[in-house]
């Protein structure tokens, strides 16, 4: 007798910037992709109904009206580290579970914020415009800055990626402090609290997890207690950020220079930013290396493949 095929399970992708992972999904899984339906409820009486787990970019919101109208969904694997945009609390209470791929690129996330630290600070991007520009003469040349020996850089949230970005700092001869909600074993000085720190660093980096309890974070007070001289920079989540009063701190000249990969709207609108000076900008890249991308997609394959099997999930969220 001819065996009856297994159905595939059904699975989501929900966001076009995951599209690449589609063909190593299709040989286990059936892949449905949420922006070929514009129409949600025409999803949600579909395929919707089918789909058994959720691969997912964390920094974009899931609505919790849609996961509930999925009735067998358990799991919300996001590719990412950060899983912001997932209510993890209701998940839980709803019976899904929800991982990431926790730490595998702090380092390249590190790395990307000491260049935007050196980049802002010594007036790179700057020289490099101003040499294209013929502005390099004996009459015209850049004003000197200041190196990072000796100065202050303030981490703000010690993680996997703020611990990583102290000790390179560390490494250019800064004296590092941090500050964070909680207090942890470290070598680094805590601040008092997070205007302590802004009020006693030249260069402040945000590395914090993003969640609705921290939304900007760093507001205007913030911003501008680090003053006309300083940098901030951000690594972590746009949200974190006033990104309006940081503008305009910028403008105003009450903030010397802001270094960025990440935004409040994400692509960034590039005429938000003309105009704003002492800005260097890069397009969410930080963590996305040909070293972290590949192992956080096999991650996410890994942690797909023991729920289907019914096995101890790799890297399940803890929150």
């Amino acid at each position: 007798m001819p065996q009856t095929p297994v159905e595939k399970p059904h699975i989501l992708l929900s966001h076009e910037m995951l599209m690449p992972l589609q063909p190593m999904l299709e040989g286990a899984y059936e892949v449905h992709r949420l922006w070929d339906y514009p129409d949600r409820i025409a999803f949600l009486e579909g395929p919707g109904r089918r789909v058994r787990a959720i691969v997912h970019a964390g920094e974009f919101a899931l609505s919790r009206d849609m996961l509930s109208e999925m009735p067998q969904l358990g799991l919300i694997a996001c590719v990412s580290v950060g899983y912001d945009g997932v209510d993890v609390p209701w998940c839980k209470a709803h019976g899904i579970a929800v991982t990431h791929s926790t730490g595998l690129n702090a380092a390249d996330v590190a790395d990307h914020a000491v260049g935007l630290v050196l980049a802002a600070w010594r007036g790179i991007v700057e020289g490099d415009q101003r040499l294209r520009g013929g502005h390099w003469t004996h009459a015209e040349r850049m004003a000197p800055r200041h190196g990072l020996r000796g100065r202050k850089a303030g981490i703000v949230g010690l993680g996997h990626i703020g611990e990583a970005v102290a000790n390179r700092l560390s490494a250019f001869e800064m004296k590092v402090s941090w500050w964070g909600p909680r207090p942890k074993d470290s070598g680094y000085r805590r601040a008092e609290s997070l205007m302590a720190l802004a009020r006693d660093s030249d260069v402040l980096v945000i590395c914090s997890r993003s969640d609705a309890s921290n939304r900007h974070l760093i507001d205007k007070a913030v911003i501008e207690a680090v003053g006309p001289q300083g940098l901030i920079v951000n690594v972590a989540r746009g949200a974190l950020i006033d990104e309006d009063a940081l503008i305009e701190a910028l403008k105003a000249g009450t903030l010397g220079m802001a270094a960025l990969d990440v935004y409040a709207q994400e692509p960034t609108p590039p005429a938000r930013w003309v105009g704003v000076p002492h800005t260097v900008l890069t397009p969410h890249s930080a963590g996305a290396t040909l070293d972290s991308l590949p192992a956080m997609v096999s991650l996410t394959l890994e942690n797909l493949r023991r729920y289907f099997h019914g096995e101890p999930l790799a890297s399940p969220v803890a929150a």
